[in-house]
């Protein structure tokens, strides 16, 4: 398996010959691991040929757009704020490492920036076939206010978007 890369990769990266890619997203929520975790029943088998280069990468979103602020003091907060997202990142990269080790022909990355264009820019670089996002699930309101990545790459992404849902639980 490949290393993690702390940014994007320069140039493009075509799939070894005769097979395809398939691009997971994933960041620390739970839905897209049920996803990785989903595509990887059904299209990584243990014991079975694997038709599918997985390339699995996590978007760190930058310090000050995660923090925000402007002004005095706000400098003081980065350092702090930027060790906390790669932390965080390098966590979710080892979770999808320990998932995948099924997978031979994996790849992890972690790139900084919002994680519609990460995506949509994995794709591309990787001239993937398929991406694969969970979906929290959220109402009309909440995602227009958010933003829905998995809605977005439904639209941008130049290739298949599968989006995996994870079944809700029901209270007894």
């Amino acid at each position: 398996m490949a290393e993690e890369a702390a940014s994007a990769p320069a140039g493009t990266e075509a799939p070894p010959p005769g097979k395809m890619t398939m691009v997971a997203g994933v960041d620390d929520s739970d839905h897209s691991f049920y996803a990785l975790q989903w595509a990887l029943r059904h299209f990584f088998p243990p014991g079975q040929p694997q038709q599918y280069r997985l390339v699995v990468v996590t978007a760190k979103p930058s310090a000050a757009s995660a923090v925000g602020l402007a002004g005095p003091g706000a400098a003081d907060v980065l350092p702090y704020v930027e060790a906390d997202l790669k932390k965080t990142a390098l966590r979710v990269i080892d979770k999808a490492k320990a998932l995948c080790a099924q997978v031979s022909d994996a790849v992890f990355e972690a790139v900084e920036g919002d994680a519609r264009n990460v995506l949509c820019e994995a794709v591309e670089r990787h001239h993937a076939e398929m991406l694969v996002v969970g979906s929290h699930g959220y109402g009309a309101i909440k995602r227009a206010v958010l933003g829905s990545v998995s809605d977005y790459c439904a639209h941008h992404a130049h290739c298949t978007v599968m989006i995996v849902k994870k079944p809700k639980q029901h209270k007894h």
